[in-house]
C-alpha cells in the first residue's frame, strides 16, 4: 500500500542477489487513494461500477477508515468468478502490524501449497501516515531523499524481505505492485464545501464543492471519470501537484499543520505511476 516507484528502486537493490527483476509501471486509477484505487484493483473494476455491482458493500465500505477496504476478498472472488476461472486454493492476507508479519512469516512455506496467495502489506501506507503524526519520524526523513532511505532501512529488517529471501528457493512466481503512491505537500490551496463533504487533504468529493482552479482537476459529473456518485448532485475536485486542501475556516492553523506531509490522492507523477515487479528466482 502506498509504495512509490523511487521507493521501490531503492528496495530492489537488497533483492537482486535473489531474483531476476522484471520492471513495469500502471496508472493507479483517480482519485489516488486506497478506496478507489486498491478496490479496483481486487475487483478488476472501476469505482463506478463497483458501486454498480457491489452497492451494498461499496456503502458499507464507506461507514469508516478503518472499513474502507474490508472486502478485498470478496472483490478478488468476484473477480474470477466473472471471468469464469476457477481457483480453490485463494488465500488473501492483509499485514498490518509487525507481529502479524512475522507470524505470517512463519506460515510462508505452507502458504506456497495454495494456487493464489494476495497479500497486502500496509506498512509504507503506515509510514506516510506516521510522518505526519510523529516528530522523530519527521526528523529522520526530512526530505524525500531520507524518506527513501528510511523505506530501506526498514525493509532490510523487515518480514517482508525475510519472506521474499525463503520464497526465493521455492518454485513460485511473484508480482509486486501497489495502489497508489504518494508526494510531499508544500502548497495550500483553499477549498469550499458543506459540512457533508469528505476532508481528505487531495481529494474531496461533496456538494457544491469550489477551489481554485489551477490547483485542481474538477469533475462535475462523476459518471464521466468513472466515479461513484454517493448520492445525488456530488461534484470531486482532485489536487494537482504538490497542492493540499485547507477549508477556509482556522485555514492558517491547518496550513501549518498539515505542510511538508506526504499524502495521497491527488494527481502527481509520484501518486500515480506505480511499480508492477515480476521477481523470478535467480
Amino acid at each position: 500500500d502506498c509504495l512509490r516507484y523511487d521507493q521501490w528502486l531503492m528496495m530492489e537493490r537488497s533483492l537482486l542477489p535473489y531474483y531476476n527483476i522484471e520492471r513495469d509501471a500502471h496508472f493507479s486509477s483517480l482519485p489516488t487513494a486506497t478506496i478507489y484505487s486498491r478496490n479496483s484493483i481486487f475487483s478488476g473494476l472501476f469505482p463506478a461500477d463497483i458501486e454498480k455491482r457491489h452497492p451494498k458493500l461499496w456503502e458499507e465500505s464507506q461507514e469508516s477508515e478503518h472499513s474502507k477496504n474490508r472486502f478485498e476478498s470478496e472483490f478478488l472472488t468476484d473477480f474470477f468468478s466473472r471471468r469464469r476461472i476457477n481457483i480453490k486454493d485463494l488465500k488473501y492476507t492483509k499485514l498490518i502490524s509487525a507481529d502479524e508479519s512475522r507470524a505470517y512469516e512463519q506460515t510462508i512455506l505452507g502458504q506456497v501449497k495454495n494456487k493464489l496467495n494476495a497479500v497486502v502489506v500496509n506498512f509504507v501506507d503506515i509510514l506516510a501516515h506516521s510522518r505526519f503524526d510523529s516528530q522523530v519520524i519527521r526528523e529522520l526523513s526530512p526530505d524525500e531523499v531520507a524518506y527513501r532511505s528510511l523505506t530501506q532501512t526498514w525493509f532490510d529488517h523487515s518480514a517482508l524481505f525475510r519472506i521474499l529471501k525463503i520464497l526465493s528457493k521455492q518454485d513460485v512466481s511473484i508480482i509486486i505492485t501497489t495502489d497508489h503512491g504518494s508526494i510531499r505537500c508544500l502548497r495550500p490551496s483553499k477549498a469550499i464545501g458543506d459540512r457533508e463533504a469528505s476532508t481528505n487533504l487531495r481529494y474531496k468529493f461533496g456538494k457544491n464543492l469550489q477551489c481554485e482552479q489551477k490547483h485542481a482537476v474538477y469533475i462535475k459529473d462523476p459518471s464521466s471519470y468513472r466515479l461513484p456518485t454517493h448520492g445525488m448532485n456530488v461534484n470531486y475536485i482532485i489536487a494537482k501537484e504538490d497542492y493540499y486542501f485547507v477549508y477556509p475556516t482556522n485555514f492558517h492553523k491547518y496550513v501549518n499543520q498539515y505542510k511538508d506531509s506526504f499524502q495521497h490522492g491527488g494527481i502527481s507523477l509520484d501518486e500515480m505511476i506505480v511499480p508492477v515487479i515480476r521477481l523470478t528466482a535467480k
